[in-house]
Formats: C-alpha cells, structure tokens, sequence
C-alpha cells in the first residue's frame, strides 16, 4: 500500500514533536499492521486531514465504511478512545471497536470528511454546532480508575506556564497575557459544574453524519465546566471577524448569544474565551505562525 502522510499533519506535529520523536517515521508501518489486523481495505487517506493525527477511509471486511484514526501519544489518543465509549454516539462519531488491539489506533464510524457545519450559513452554523455540543456535556464516568481525564484547571496550568514564559520575549502580549492569567485564576477559584467536555470543539469539527445530522468528531476531552468547551466556538471564523467592520461588536453579541443559548454566564464564557485566544495566539507566535497569532492576539484585545 503506497502511503505518504498529509503535509499539513507533517507541518503541524513538527512543531510539537518532542526532540528524537520518531512516530511519522514508523506511521507508514503503523498503518499497515491496523489495516491488516482488522481486515480493512483502504480507500484514501483524507487530505488536508488534520493536525494531530491520521484519518484514512476505510471499509471493513463485510463492506461497512469506515475510518481509521492514528495519534502520537502526545494528542492522548487513549482519552478520546475514553470519551467515546462515554458518549456512546450521542452527539459523537461512533467507536467501532470496543476494546483497544492497538494503542493509539481508534476504528470509527464513517461520516461525511468533506462537509462540516462550518460550510452553512454563519448563523446557522453556530446554533447547529452549538446543539451538537450541549449532547457532549455529560457526567464524567463514576468509575474513572481505567482513565482519568484532565481536568480544565491541570490542562490549562500548563499552559499558563508556557504563556508567561512567551510573555518575557513578547512584550505586545505580555498586557494580554496578564489578563488572561487574571481571568484564569478567577474562573477556577469557582466553577460551576464538572462535565465532561470535548476540549477542541469548534465548527469543523462537527461533521455530516448519517445517524444524524451532525456529530462532533475529534475530541481532546477534559472535565470541567461547560462555559471553558464554549468558548473555543465563540472565535470561529475568526478571520472573518477581523477582517469586518463590525468584528469587535459581532464578537461581542456572538458571546451573548451562545452563552444565553447554552444556559452558560456570559461573564465566565468571556473569561474563558479571553484566555484561549491569548494562549491560542501566544502559542501560534512560538512556533512562527505570526499572522495567526495577530488575528488571535487582535480578536482576544476586543474581549
């Protein structure tokens, strides 16, 4: 089987891999053993794909499409395994396998790769993928000895860490950085609820489906409140935003909106949605992408 990895995921997991990492390297390999212990026959690996991990259409051996999915460690493909089984379908793309042959390798069920709920009309989109995600907001699993999940305040201390670290050489975010920090701090001193989230949610992650008409795909799942997994969505198409007249007031009504939709404060989906965009932005800064972070750092100036 001829096989050569997206350029986007080669680009992308450059930027993150951890000196001496190896794993693109061993992907082609890795692949092959999946296919050939599930009995799959490949159809194409979807291209641009993403940033994080493989996605190659398949079809079982009785015909059935399907996807097959593989992460790095480092994108904590076991928590996504984890989430799934949690959700059992509901709101998500379906687990195919129920145990785990291989570490790092998920069997999912075939949606539609090519059509977001990000190719609707913007207002749409939002309430579309705003409904996906209120079906993700469960309980987190009473037993969670076989995986624990990342908490909202453990994942995003790590992250402060590497925003004041940015902050020192970037002194035109360092004022933004601040203020995230300071949202930050207070967010966690109080949350109001402890659910599992998706983690990454925004509108291309919510795919075409045929069980029902839009599913989220693609978590990166942590436990905590629901104000932190909205607030990712509140920046979509956030190119679009700067690029308007109106992108500072529109973001601001977009906040209201989602936040009176979903039953969350606005004040805490503010907060959250200030401090993913600095980081989002701090983070792009770092690894060279200078006109992402612009458009981060811009957008999270207007929160």
């Amino acid at each position: 089987m001829a096989f050569e990895p997206p350029q986007r995921l080669i680009r992308a997991l450059g930027e993150t891999a951890p000196k001496g990492d190896d794993w693109l390297e061993k992907l082609p390999e890795a692949v092959r053993q999946a296919v050939a212990l599930r009995e799959l026959t490949v159809e194409r690996v979807q291209v641009p794909g993403g940033r994080s991990s493989l996605v190659v259409l398949v079809r079982r051996a009785d015909g059935t499409p399907a996807v097959l999915k593989l992460a790095p460690p480092r994108a904590r493909p076991e928590s996504e395994r984890a989430a799934l089984t949690r959700w059992e379908g509901l709101g998500a793309v379906q687990l195919l396998e129920s145990d785990a042959p291989t570490e790092g390798v998920l069997l999912l069920e075939r949606l539609h790769p090519d059509v977001s709920v990000r190719s609707l009309p913007e207002a749409k989109a939002l309430l579309e993928a705003a409904g996906t995600l209120r079906r993700l907001w469960v309980e987190p699993p009473a037993d969670d000895t076989a995986h624990r999940f990342e908490t909202v305040a453990e994942r995003t201390g790590r992250q402060a860490a590497a925003m004041r670290a940015g902050a020192e050489t970037d002194p035109e975010a360092a004022p933004l950085v601040d203020a995230a920090l300071a949202a930050r701090e207070e967010l966690l001193a109080a949350p109001p609820e402890h659910r599992l989230l998706h983690g990454t949610f925004r509108q291309s992650k919510v795919l075409a489906g045929e069980r029902m008409p839009w599913l989220a795909v693609g978590p990166d799942p942590v436990v905590g409140e629901c104000a932190f997994d909205l607030a990712r969505l509140v920046r979509d198409r956030v190119e679009d935003l700067i690029a308007s007249p109106s992108g500072a007031s529109t973001t601001r009504r977009r906040v209201k909106r989602l936040a009176e939709s979903l039953d969350v404060d606005q004040e805490r989906l503010r907060g959250w949605t200030l401090f993913r965009a600095v980081e989002s932005g701090v983070r792009a800064r770092r690894v060279g992408r200078e006109k992402d972070a612009e458009l981060l750092l811009e957008f999270a100036s207007w929160l």
